[in-house]
């Protein structure tokens, strides 16, 4: 009988080990199952994939990055989300790295919709019906400047260098925006630089680099910083502007004479994503009508599908000085593609920012 006891004893303790085993394991399939996306700060927000999370409650984890070159960083060391959320300046290099795989349109319900200058960018074809990025948000790169503080300025990048502000000014840290800035001013065309040419925007980003009082991609504490008057300008994306005007601070978003900075970005898929299907819903919920319009609205930014726009008013969009064609706003902006130096340019900015 003590036998037998010890017998039964023994396998309720086996079974509930099994037992164990089994939650352990549907737990850990449970994880593997979340979609896995990494994302700017701001993008993970909910309202902008309902859809996806109807189907999926809890079905996404978000990791933030920097910014896309921190991003590329991280995926080619190891880091491996399903998808990521780079600008398309970046997309050569990944590929380039083999981080990704091709994107079927014919599972893209919305491919259609989306506008034509930006489904049309070289690098995106993948062949056969595939493409290595979803186009989802564009916008603009200018300086945000508080008019209380900085009188009728001429509406030119310059106002980032002038002395009379020193201290009081900050720029995006980012390869694709400050530097492309520099060389703007100092006639050098940023895409494609000789070894002369990038000495000489070296020495524009010298001169500007005592009157900073920081170099920074933390859009937040800025915005802090200039309702504060703390920051007289600086360099930010439209959802700054947007946020500052909502809030009732005196700013203005500058139309530079050297023109704005305007990049597209989009989704990504990573080579080694586990969860493909996952994947391909949430970028069609992305891609719904009223997640384009969320992004419009609440970040001032534009959608890449004309559909977006349709639902918001005219007098909306001009507040938020966004056309509703992005052609319209190409015409006079500078588009942000591929730097053919991106890697020499980002040593050259460490080296300046860091004081040489």
């Amino acid at each position: 009988m003590a036998f037998h006891l010890k017998s039964i004893a023994g396998h309720k303790a086996r079974a509930g080990l099994a037992a164990l085993a089994l939650a352990l394991s549907s737990t850990v399939a449970l994880a593997a199952d979340k979609l896995q996306y990494f994302t700017w700060s701001g993008y993970e927000l909910p309202d902008f994939n309902k859809s996806f999370l109807t189907a999926h409650p809890d079905g996404v984890e978000a990791t933030i990055f920097g910014d896309d070159d921190d991003a590329f960083t991280k995926v080619k060391a190891g880091f491996r989300p399903d998808i990521a959320h780079p600008c398309y300046d970046k997309l050569a290099r990944w590929n380039k790295e083999g981080l990704l795989q091709p994107i079927d349109t014919k599972r893209i319900k919305n491919w259609d919709s989306i506008f034509p200058v930006f489904k049309n960018l070289p690098d995106l074809q993948a062949g056969d019906g595939k493409v290595w990025m979803v186009p989802w948000d564009w916008g603009n790169t200018s300086i945000l400047y508080r008019t209380d503080l900085v009188k009728n300025p001429e509406a030119s990048w310059n106002l980032l260098w002038d002395k009379q502000y020193a201290g009081r000014m900050a720029t995006i840290d980012a390869v694709h925006d400050t530097p492309i800035v520099a060389a703007l001013l100092a006639g050098v065309n940023p895409f494609d630089m000789t070894p002369d040419q990038m000495d000489k925007v070296a020495e524009k980003l010298r001169e500007q680099r005592p009157l900073l009082s920081s170099y920074t991609t933390d859009m937040t504490s800025v915005e802090q910083a200039l309702a504060s008057g703390q920051l007289v300008a600086a360099m930010t994306w439209n959802a700054s502007a947007t946020s500052l005007k909502k809030q009732g601070v005196p700013v203005e978003f500058m139309k530079p004479k050297e023109g704005m900075l305007t990049w597209a970005c989009g989704f990504v898929m990573l080579k080694d994503a586990k969860n493909v299907d996952l994947a391909y819903d949430f970028i069609n919920s992305r891609l719904d009508a009223d997640s384009g319009k969320y992004l419009i609205q609440s970040y001032g930014y534009g959608s890449s599908l004309g559909t977006a726009f349709a639902g918001v008013s005219k007098e909306e969009l001009d507040k938020l000085q966004l056309p509703s064609d992005p052609e319209v706003m190409l015409k006079s902006t500078i588009f942000t593609g591929p730097m053919k130096q991106n890697d020499d340019v980002a040593k050259m900015f460490e080296k300046v920012k860091a004081g040489g």
